[in-house]
């Protein structure tokens, strides 16, 4: 991409009516626009960064055997009321609307009930199960006051992955490789390390616990305590004398710290499947519930904690994984034709090779084009400058090590790419 035709711009004054250092910066970037309040448009770097964050995830579910569908945003009552789940006094933040027949339908905040009336027709004997089921889909939330920049939205892409098992003993073994696959995805998306695998009440599905994956954040609308030695964290809603005890967790050693949800995994057990008749035939013919679990991240979320933990007043440094681009070239000036006719060269053979390159060739000051690379945040960086280029060099930025070096620019390609 050359920077002459990306058609979004850098902004360097925060917007007004938002406080959230997330949606800030990301707007300043020129990631996204928003449109209202808790509805936010993907730009085409806002865009980059998600389908690099989805590529993380889709890899993951499909390593841990998931199959990919797509289910549809509208929903009819019927399946919902089956579950109660469609009276506003039950479920607060469903969006609704009417056909023209009359005809009462939702926009789907979930996708458990419909998820599980679509599989009556695929599941009939022990010998299907077990298996897993997952989609990126948009979901709506009525939110009553939609905040936090992208963390907590009107509007946002979900992936959400259904696990469909014979018994307990299959469902937990299942469980158990999601937390792995969890794991590996907050570790590729460069937050591992702030990421804790957090203790979190069952809800309405179980009497257990529920497990949800909390990133540390001083912008957390969370509270966690953290346990170093065990690694395992505890959402401060269940923190309690049982809790502890249950977990075996030492209550002085704990460490208070806000954070934000980035993902959660739940046992259903047979709340739905039990009311919707989601059954299967066991090996002596008898009839028996499906065994289901719930895992979700909501993608855009995801990309809010890096932007708060990876994020600074001049801009966002993105982990190499999820960056828009791998490496920005920022050429200084178009004044030196040996200079520009290198940095056009560079492009190309970089793009060659498969690297996915942004070039600074706008006709604008040097720190202009500088302010606007910290704000993109693009990891690594070539600076082709006037002075190190008459000395034959050329400079390299890693903005995640901060380090820099001077390449020879006789071999840069080779040695850049080494």
């Amino acid at each position: 991409m050359r920077q002459t035709n990306l058609f979004s711009k850098t902004r360097y004054d925060a917007p007004k009516d938002e406080v959230s250092k997330n949606a800030s910066l990301l707007i300043r970037g020129g990631f996204i626009h928003k449109e209202m309040a808790g509805v936010y448009s993907l730009l085409p770097l806002g865009l980059r960064v998600i389908e690099k964050i989805t590529k993380i995830v889709r890899e993951e579910m499909e390593n841990l055997g998931g199959q990919e569908i797509s289910m549809t945003a509208l929903q009819g009552k019927e399946i919902w009321e089956k579950t109660d789940r469609f009276d506003d006094k039950k479920v607060d933040n469903w969006f609704k609307t009417t056909l023209k027949n009359g005809t009462e339908l939702g926009l789907a905040f979930t996708h458990e009930e419909p998820i599980t009336e679509l599989l009556k027709d695929h599941v009939k004997s022990y010998r299907d199960l077990p298996f897993s089921v997952f989609q990126f889909q948009t979901k709506f939330r009525n939110e009553t006051r939609a905040k936090s920049g992208i963390l907590r939205t009107r509007e946002f892409l979900m992936k959400d992955l259904y696990s469909f098992s014979k018994d307990e003993e299959e469902h937990k073994a299942f469980y158990e490789k999601s937390k792995v696959a969890y794991t590996n995805i907050f570790r590729r998306a460069g937050v591992g390390d702030k990421t804790f695998l957090t203790v979190a009440s069952g809800g309405s599905f179980s009497t257990e616990f529920s497990h949800e994956y909390q990133t540390e954040t001083p912008a957390g609308e969370d509270t966690i305590y953290y346990d170093k030695e065990k690694n395992i964290a505890i959402n401060k809603e269940v923190l309690n004398d049982e809790t502890i005890k249950s977990l075996g967790v030492n209550k002085s050693k704990l460490e208070e710290k806000k954070s934000i949800e980035v993902g959660n995994i739940y046992s259903l057990g047979d709340f739905y499947s039990k009311p919707l008749g989601l059954v299967y035939s066991d090996e002596k013919g008898e009839k028996k519930p499906v065994i289901m679990g719930s895992y979700g991240i909501g993608i855009p979320r995801l990309m809010g904690a890096i932007a708060e933990v990876y994020g600074s007043d001049s801009g966002i440094v993105w982990p190499k994984e999820v960056a828009p681009f791998s490496v920005h070239i920022i050429l200084a000036t178009l004044e030196n034709k040996e200079l520009v006719e290198f940095a056009e060269n560079l492009y190309k053979d970089l793009k060659d090779k498969g690297v996915e390159v942004l070039l600074d060739d706008r006709d604008v000051r040097a720190g202009e084009k500088f302010n606007d690379a910290d704000l993109i945040g693009i990891p690594k960086r070539i600076v082709l400058g006037q002075k190190n280029f008459e000395n034959g060099e050329v400079e390299v930025i890693d903005r995640e090590t901060r380090e820099t070096k001077l390449l020879k620019k006789e071999n840069f390609l080779t040695d850049f790419l080494k």
